[in-house]
């Protein structure tokens, strides 16, 4: 089961950071031990204070995250922004295919429904190929739309290192999951190409091009899989009305363990029954909480999942106007897009094969 919707990835990528783990655990820790005291001997006042303190720290959320969140993204921003070079390059093993469907799979909604089902499947068995979290899997698209359409597809599993003893027969066993999928062909991707200047809303690479990349926040679940088709290649719209576009989108899958599946979901309900006062929310969360428990009974895991545009140009102007028809196309697709003001500098490398070995929180 992969999908964009919060309640289906727990715990997600945007999830607590070594330092509010820290955090959370002493907070924890002293919360128990003060009510195991009270039973016995009645604190002082002013450790409630504390406790309380710590607990409003980790949980009051000035707008998305909790203020420890915001201090542990600050320090991480600024200790990310001039390690560029060093994000896709985590310590384990890639493996990168071009990967295409069968012809007519992708026009044919009942072909299209089955593909996305075995993409399920084949994502539950490379879950289960290690005891614990950390197989990665991550497909690109590019497509350049003109007179003529050129479109490419890749598929990359990173392992990192010593997460398993024997990593060449997991990706040979995650090769033929994948060969089932389409023709399935192994590659060696071109290095990402270098930057030569950097503002808050894109980047200039050495090769000449200028790019701006956004996380996709949300898409709708009643698209019927066929969001790839009209966003890179306006199949939806006539030949008349298309206009050039260079675009990618990229989706990086990172597979749970079916043990972890599932006490992330036990913790996940048990979260949400206990701190959410609003009924309508209760009740979305009780919705999911019963497709994720289905999934479950039936062997499936849990996938936590970042989809990224980036749309490129030859200037500084039409890499603008790029980025305001993707927006277009999102809002009349309902896709929700985050443009990573500030770090243009390392986002693009989430639209290519690269991004697969990319560090779990490096993307803000």
């Amino acid at each position: 089961m992969y999908s964009l919707t919060p309640g289906f990835r727990f715990p997600v990528q945007r999830g607590l950071s070594p330092t509010e783990l820290v955090l959370t655990k002493t907070n924890a820790g002293a919360g128990a031990a003060l009510m195991a005291s009270a039973l016995l001997q009645t604190p002082p006042i002013w450790t409630f204070g504390a406790v309380a303190g710590i607990a409003g720290i980790i949980n009051l959320a000035p707008g998305r995250r909790s203020i420890a969140r915001w201090a542990a993204i600050g320090v991480r921003h600024w200790r990310e922004r001039h390690a560029t070079p060093d994000l896709a390059k985590s310590a384990g093993t890639t493996r990168t295919w071009t990967l295409y469907p069968y012809h007519g799979t992708m026009q044919d909604p009942y072909q299209r429904v089955s593909f996305h089902e075995s993409f399920g499947r084949a994502l539950t068995y490379v879950a289960g190929q290690s005891r614990n979290a950390g197989i990665q899997v991550h497909v690109t698209h590019h497509a350049e739309v003109g007179d003529a359409t050129a479109h490419t597809q890749t598929i990359s599993a990173h392992i990192p290192k010593n997460l398993v003893a024997h990593p060449e027969r997991v990706f040979a066993t995650i090769e033929r999951e994948f060969t089932s999928l389409g023709a399935l062909a192994e590659v060696t991707p071109d290095p990402a190409a270098a930057l030569s200047e950097c503002t808050p809303g894109w980047v200039a690479l050495e090769d000449g091009r200028y790019a701006a990349t956004a996380r996709i926040t949300a898409w709708p679940a009643e698209t019927g899989g066929d969001l790839m088709a009209n966003i890179l290649l306006g199949q939806h719209r006539p030949l008349r009305d298309r206009r050039q576009k260079n675009r990618s989108i990229s989706v990086l899958y990172r597979p749970i363990p079916i043990a972890q599946a599932r006490l992330s979901a036990k913790l996940g309900t048990a979260a949400a029954e206990a701190f959410t006062v609003d009924q309508v929310k209760q009740d979305g969360h009780a919705k999911t909480s019963g497709t994720v428990h289905q999934a479950l009974v039936q062997g499936g895991t849990l996938v936590d999942v970042d989809a990224y545009l980036t749309v490129w140009g030859d200037s500084p102007e039409t890499v603008d106007q790029a980025r305001l028809d993707a927006q277009l196309d999102a809002d009349e697709h309902r896709l929700r897009l985050d443009w990573l003001t500030g770090q243009q500098h390392r986002a693009h490398v989430m639209t290519t094969p690269h991004g697969a070995s990319t560090r779990k929180g490096a993307i803000l």
